[in-house]
């Protein structure tokens, strides 16, 4: 009930929105076209037909980015695979990140997820991501 509150959720809200719309500017597909929520569900074979959502988790999290696999709408692939990824932005917005943020979020998603895997960019914004969060402190 407090003001404070429903500017989190504003934020948490306006930050999905942000990375959504800049993953999709970088060739992936929403499958929702977009989100009015906290989640997304993002279509990876629209920029890479041979990205699954299991090699993306992997990837990612080895990068500190925790994201999940997640099946689509009518993937035809099996659900320990799948096409898709599911995020959110929660997390992100209780450590106080906001628009400029959610750009380097989804700047460092795309980098590791084009990258195919490869162990120098993981290393190379696996430091990025522990520079922004040293930067934005959990609240105790």
């Amino acid at each position: 009930l407090k003001p404070t509150f429903k500017k989190y959720v504003n934020s948490v809200v306006e930050n999905a929105k942000v990375l959504a719309n800049s993953l999709s500017d970088s060739g992936y597909r929403l499958c929702t076209g977009g989100t009015e929520n906290h989640l997304m569900l993002v279509d990876l074979r629209t920029k890479n037909k041979e990205l699954t959502g299991s090699d993306a988790e992997i990837w990612l999290e080895k990068s500190g980015i925790i994201v999940n696999k997640n099946g689509i709408p009518g993937d035809p692939r099996p659900p320990m695979v799948t096409s898709g990824l599911r995020l959110g932005t929660p997390a992100v917005t209780t450590r106080g990140f906001l628009r400029n943020e959610m750009l380097l979020v989804a700047e460092m998603i795309d980098e590791v997820l084009d990258s195919r895997g490869d162990s120098v960019v993981i290393d190379r914004v696996r430091q990025r991501v522990i520079d922004l969060t040293n930067k934005f402190k959990l609240p105790h």
